[in-house]
């Protein structure tokens, strides 16, 4: 099975929704399983994995767009190779010397409430860094690697053991 990198949002919401994952109803192992199953799709009209293509990471923080709650994201960034569908023509030429893939990222975002638990952990911003290992077994160790590393972080295990209040799944032009 493969989709479209344009459908992959609503792909995302699909494995999301498969899981239970729904606004007031989540918790972040099932996001997280929902996460899992979604980075292994198949995605057509991007860049391979020789190329960096497809990739995830893990971005924590507490930013002003979510109202600096603290806030867990899963995302997937994908090298998009056509044309990237805003109609300025500008992901066609590939023979172009400067052409370089647009990068698309979805992403789930999931906010929580101030925990007192959580003071002395100071919310910083962070993240795992790209991984970009191929699907199938290599992203499945890799998604591996990325749980052990959350659940042994202090701030990272107490939102993995907390309810968000709020999520927000989108696909958007990556910086």
């Amino acid at each position: 099975m493969s989709i479209s990198w344009r459908s992959s949002a609503a792909a995302f919401e699909q494995s999301l929704a498969r899981h239970g994952v729904a606004a007031g109803a989540c918790t972040v192992e099932a996001a997280w399983a929902a996460f899992e199953e979604f980075v292994q799709i198949s995605v057509e009209g991007i860049e391979g994995p020789e190329d960096d293509g497809d990739g995830f990471i893990v971005e924590w923080g507490a930013w002003s767009w979510n109202g600096h709650r603290p806030a867990l994201s899963l995302g997937r960034l994908l090298a998009v190779t056509g044309d990237d569908g805003d109609g300025d023509g500008d992901g066609d030429d590939r023979n172009d010397p400067h052409w370089q893939p647009q990068y698309w990222k979805v992403e789930l975002q999931v906010s929580f409430a101030e925990d007192p638990a959580w003071a002395d952990l100071h919310v910083k911003g962070g993240n795992s860094g790209f991984d970009h290992a191929a699907i199938g077994e290599p992203r499945a160790a890799a998604l591996a690697d990325a749980r052990r590393f959350i659940e042994q972080d202090p701030l990272l295990g107490a939102m993995w053991r907390s309810a968000p209040i709020d999520l927000e799944v989108t696909l958007d032009r990556a910086g």
